[in-house]
């Protein structure tokens, strides 16, 4: 009988699971059956907040679960290569947070799994199957900004709290691998290429050892991209492509809202010179169902998933590179290898 639904278990009981697992769990072609802690008494308390009729008192218990296809970790960085190949090992599938390694050599170990024992592995950049992305890519491809030459961006919060995860570098904490990753992925996403070397300006928290505030310019080969982020800085978000004829911006385009539409401003000029500004709306949606079904159709039906472990990689060495040239002062190339 031909499968029609992927069953999901839950590895970890992280605060971002408030936003993934209800709209995966009511998500097209899945279900979710349950979720694991390293203690019985937090798993039954989050299958209880979830709905969820099964409490996994060890992360190995899920994974001994005959009926979990696939698994969704939203795991402290530093241990995402460790359970995602303990997951693969085990005959699930993986959806892991990013970033799904701390480097691109980590990366290089989680394809050498996939390709052992057969299971698809995506890191959970939940953006890239968002509907507004999809539609900037496809403005950009019919024109609209007439020939693409400049990207910039700006992803920030404020957050310095002592016993948040993401101020531990040896959890992998830090700016870049938290939040400075997505005008990364988007822009290699929109422009369609891989850049050939970037530079940066990289700060750290004097107390806490991680980056906390970073400037990045990468180079397309005739597309330039540059973008901050901070970790300590007032909350900021947003995307633009500039382009001969007009440019996009993207207004929400990481926290993408799930209880209104998204927009993008599209700029361009008319025929008699003036500038026209026009909004694009896309209808409400959850970016984590989409993604949780995006996944799982590729499962069901053996395609190609939406963002390959190859291209996972590739953003990591950008990340590297970005994390070289703070060092070096200097531009650095994209390693190819």
């Amino acid at each position: 009988m031909e499968k029609k639904e992927i069953v999901w278990g839950i590895l970890g009981t992280a605060k971002i699971n408030d936003k993934v697992v209800r709209p995966m769990n009511a998500a097209p072609k899945c279900r979710v059956k349950g979720i694991a802690s390293r203690t019985e008494e937090k798993a039954r308390e989050a299958a209880a907040r979830y709905g969820l009729e099964v409490a996994y008192g060890s992360y190995e218990a899920l994974l001994a679960d005959p009926e979990i296809d696939a698994v969704y970790i939203p795991l402290p960085n530093h241990i995402h290569v460790e359970w995602t190949v303990k997951s693969v090992e085990a005959g699930k599938h993986v959806l892991c947070e990013k970033p799904i390694g701390l480097d691109a050599q980590q990366v290089e170990r989680l394809i050498a799994a996939r390709d052992k024992h057969g299971r698809y592995i995506q890191e959970a950049f939940m953006v890239r199957t968002h509907p507004q992305w999809l539609k900037v890519r496809a403005l950009i491809e019919e024109g609209v900004v007439g020939e693409l030459r400049s990207v910039t961006g700006a992803f920030t919060y404020h957050n310095t709290a002592a016993d948040n995860i993401r101020n531990k570098s040896e959890l992998g904490g830090g700016g870049l691998l938290d939040i400075g990753c997505y005008p990364i992925t988007t822009s290699r996403f929109i422009v369609g290429r891989e850049p050939r070397r970037v530079v940066s300006l990289i700060e750290q928290d004097p107390v806490f050892k991680v980056d906390r505030l970073g400037s990045v310019l990468m180079d397309f080969d005739g597309v330039q991209a540059s973008f901050f982020y901070s970790t300590q800085t007032h909350p900021y978000q947003r995307m633009q492509f500039h382009g001969t004829k007009g440019r996009i911006e993207v207004e929400i385009p990481f926290n993408a809202p799930n209880d209104r539409p998204t927009r993008l401003l599209v700029s361009d000029r008319m025929s008699d010179g003036t500038v026209n500004d026009r909004h694009v709306e896309l209808p409400a949606c959850d970016q984590y169902g989409i993604a949780a079904t995006t996944f799982a159709d590729a499962i069901l039906s053996g395609r190609p998933q939406a963002i390959s472990l190859e291209d996972t990689r590739a953003n990591m060495r950008v990340v590297d590179a970005v994390f070289r040239s703070a060092q070096s002062r200097a531009w650095e190339q994209i390693q190819k290898r």
